[in-house]
């Protein structure tokens, strides 16, 4: 039998509750979640961390300015590198890859802060 394929976006939609809420992709970490309206400031002092985003618009404010970010756009977050992810359209869909030990929150731990991710 084949690998059965997902469709990220209408998986999101179906199983995604909550914004800021990473949910395991695959073996390699590659998340997918869904973004709020502004998430905490943090770095990742050990990882990069890249984003595509699959629906919708974002912003990823860093200290001397932000980037946005629409459909099919991607970016990487250098490691160590301080930034804020936020939404600019209603919960947009949004990959991340990054190591399997990230902690969606780096090195700020909050309310957001996801330590058991849940598989799509």
């Amino acid at each position: 039998m084949p690998p059965r394929k997902i469709n990220l976006v209408e998986a999101a939609d179906q199983k995604i509750a909550k914004v800021f809420d990473p949910h395991i992709v695959n073996d390699a970490q590659a998340k997918v979640a869904k973004f709020g309206e502004v998430f905490d400031w943090h770095a990742h002092d050990h990882e990069d961390e890249a984003f595509l985003v699959l629906r919708g618009r974002i912003a990823i404010d860093f200290r001397d300015g932000p980037v946005e970010l629409g459909e099919g756009d991607f970016i990487v977050v250098p490691r160590g590198v301080e930034h804020r992810p936020r939404s600019l359209t209603p919960e947009p869909v949004v990959l991340m890859f990054e190591p399997a030990t990230t902690l969606n929150t780096g090195n700020a731990k909050s309310d957001l802060t996801v330590t058991h991710l849940k598989r799509l």
